[in-house]
This record gives C-alpha cells, structure tokens and sequence, in this order.
C-alpha cells in the first residue's frame, strides 16, 4: 500500500473526529445519566459534571504548548489512549466506597485529554489538509463527530439500561465505561498506522517566540471593534441552554412521582439514539443555507428563536408527563432541530464577527473558549435551581431565561469586516494554527 493511500482523509477524517465527539459526550451527558442511576441528586449531578466544561474552555492555552512539537500526531494518539486509559479506571472506581470523588477525577482527566486532543487535531486537519480538501471534508468533521454523539449517548446508554435489568447498576456501567476506554485506545492504535503526521520542516518556535506570538494574539482580540458586546453575546447566547439542556436528561429519567417522565436508562438511550441527531443535523443544514441567503445581521433574530423557543417541550413534557415514547421522541426531535438552527448562528458570529482578521484561527479559538465558558456557568446551577423548583416551574423559569438571549441578539453591533479581510493574506500561517 503506497504512502498517499494511508494518509488518504476518508481513513482518518471519520475516525480523527469520532475520537473528538465521544468523549465529550461522554463526560457532558452520559455520565449524567450514569450519576442518574447511582442516586445522586441533579445538585450534585449537575454541579459537577458542569465543571467538566473548564478544559474545554482553556482550548486557547493548548495551542502555544503544543505548537513547540513539531509533531502533532503525538498528541492525537498520545491524549486518545490517555481517555482510553483514564475511562477504564474509571470503571474500575464504580465499585469503590468513594466512587464518585474517584469517578469525578477520571472523569477530569479524560476531559484534559479530550480539550488537548481537539486542539492538535485540528491542527492536524489544517496542516495536512489544503484548502480544497479542507472544504470537501468539512462536512465528514459534523457528520462523524454526530457518530460518537450517536454511539455513546444512543448506544451505548441503551446497552447500558438493558445491562442495568440484568446484572445491575454498576456492573452495567462498569462494562460500559470499560468499552469507551477500549474504543478510545482502538482508535489511537488506528491513528498510529493511518494519521498523517503534520511534523513541520522549519526549526520548532522557541519559547519566547510562543510567547510573543500568544501575548499579540491576545492584545489583538481585545482591539476588535465591539469586542466586549462579542464577549457578552458569546456567553450570554447560552444561559437557558446551558441550564435546560443539563436538567432534560435528569428530567426523563426522573420518577413520576417527583415531576420526572420515569423513563429507563434504556428508554433514553433509545430516544437520543437516532432521530434527534438527525434532526440536529437537518437542522444546522437548513439553518446555513437560511444564513447564507439573507446573511447574519437579518438572519441572528429568527435564529435566536428557533434555539429558545423550542425548550418549551420540555415545559409541555413536565405539564403533562406523557408515557407515549413515539410522542416523547418526536418532543426531543423536534428541540435538537431547534437546538440545530439556532446554534449555527452562534458559529456564524465567531467566524463572521469575531475570527475575522489578522490570527483568525486564535480568535476562533478564544470564542469557542468564552462560548463553552457560556454552558459553564448555568449548567453548574442548573440542578440546585431544579431542586429548589421541581421540573415544572423549573422549565418555566428556563422560558423566562430565554430572555436575555433575545436581548444580547437583538442589540449586538455588527462591525464591518472588510478591512479585516483585506489583512489575511499578510498572515502567518504556522502562527495560525499554533492556537487553534
């Protein structure tokens, strides 16, 4: 087999970006279900695993370290079998005494190892990758990073609560944790024959350099026009998302004596496993194509709404707690198309409003940084709200939380681009992708 038919993008592109969807689902919404089953309150539940979010948010801080290596193949295989490793003991922990301070570690380390692996992944995909192949296989990133959305919170949640009947609760999670370590390092094992290496041929940056390069970075991002209305948007955008989103898994679980839909573990792996994605999906499709004709500015109000409003299923869900599950799927479908459309408007305004300009990689990064810091902060008080209120008014209180969104996108300035535009050819592009 020649050299070009290994380092060919359909055999790595699917499995490179797998590898980033699991395990952030993972840590953000299976082990939520895993702490559902265990007993734990949605307080504790929701608290913790909201602080999970941090790596993910310091993304920024990856990219100088990283770039000092001139292999960023490394990293992407180093950081999968460290998930790879860091979910096994985890499974390991479920039997201990002190199982949820130990699984709340791995839990910790497997998110490190997941935040750095998207930074020199992608790094990868931009170096390797030129421009028109970065285009044709945009569209394989979504779609395979859905696929281990769909594995592990359709799936393997679904294994899971059918495990749960038979042998019970922690052995069934134990073997299923054990199996998202073995599909990690499997996949670090595939990269290490088929992954391109990105190693550069230029003499590595030395450390002053990296950090001059960062200090500019970061002096620049803040003399954008209308940087702070950036920051508040890219925070704000999320806050009943971030709360809404954390609870609903917790909500279907829940009994129905306590406000919950009494569904098992194995229902829900059921209902998230397939048509929600797609819808998802379907929905950020339809929502570019909607963008791209009348453009953000006139296009930022509709999406806006098609991102909030849509929560008001899980208000109808907690009103009139079905046992339909076709109903209940179609109730979940129809929010992740919602969830779809409107979040392309957050994308779109970290590309069109943020990135634009000299380092446009970096800033992209710091936006998604400020953006997961904007799920950071209502997720963690999203249980404690929910167990002051009960689901119902909970979900009530979520509608009125959709309220500052609406106000942050109807009053965001839109800055004029064209002279950021005019200054990307002068860019350096190994400074680029040295803080993705």
């Amino acid at each position: 087999m020649s050299e070009s038919t290994i380092k060919h993008p359909a055999k790595w592109v699917p499995t490179l970006y797998t590898a980033e969807g699991l395990p952030f689902v993972i840590v953000n919404v299976v082990s939520v279900l895993m702490y559902k089953s265990m007993k734990l309150t949605d307080a504790q539940i929701t608290l913790f695993t909201g602080m999970m979010t941090v790596p993910w948010a310091l993304k920024p801080l990856w990219g100088p370290l990283i770039e000092m290596f001139p292999s960023k193949k490394l990293f992407v295989v180093a950081t999968q079998f460290g998930a790879g490793i860091a979910f096994g003991l985890l499974a390991l922990s479920l039997g201990s005494a002190n199982f949820f301070t130990w699984t709340l570690i791995f839990l910790c380390l497997a998110a490190f190892n997941s935040a750095i692996h998207d930074t020199a992944a992608d790094g990868i995909y931009l170096n390797v990758l030129d421009d028109k192949r970065q285009a044709e296989y945009v569209g394989w990133q979504g779609a395979f990073y859905n696929v281990g959305k769909i594995l592990s919170q359709g799936l393997f949640v679904w294994i899971a609560g059918r495990l749960e009947k038979i042998y019970g609760i922690v052995p069934a999670w134990t073997i299923v944790m054990c199996s998202f370590g073995a599909i990690l390092v499997a996949l670090a094992l595939w990269h290490m024959r088929f992954l391109p290496d990105s190693r550069r041929k230029a003499k590595a940056a030395t450390m002053e350099q990296n950090v001059t390069d960062f200090a500019n970075i970061f002096v620049t991002f803040f003399k954008k026009q209308y940087v702070w209305w950036g920051i508040a948007f890219l925070i704000i955008y999320r806050f009943a998302e971030g709360q809404a989103l954390k609870i609903a898994p917790l909500f279907l679980r829940a009994g129905r004596d306590v406000g919950g839909l009494g569904l098992s573990t194995e229902d829900v792996g059921i209902m998230y496993g397939v048509f929600p994605p797609l819808a998802l999906i379907l929905g950020s499709m339809a929502a570019g194509y909607f963008a791209a004709d009348r453009g953000l500015r006139k296009s930022m109000m509709v999406l806006c709404a098609a991102f909030n409003l849509p929560f008001f299923v899980y208000l109808g869900l907690a009103l009139s707690q079905p046992t339909d599950q076709t109903v209940i799927t179609i109730a979940l479908s129809f929010e992740y198309f919602g969830y779809g459309v409107g979040f392309v408007g957050l994308q779109l305004y970290m590309m069109q409003q943020i990135a634009p300009g000299p380092y446009k990689m970096a800033h992209y990064s710091f936006a998604t940084a400020l953006m997961q810091l904007g799920m950071l902060i209502p997720s963690s008080i999203s249980g404690v709200v929910s167990d002051a209120l009960g689901y119902k008014h909970f979900f009530i209180w979520v509608m009125f939380a959709t309220i500052p969104s609406f106000l942050v996108s109807w009053f965001v300035p839109f800055r004029d681009t064209s002279a950021d535009h005019a200054t990307v050819a002068n860019e350096r592009p190994k400074e680029e992708v040295a803080v993705i």
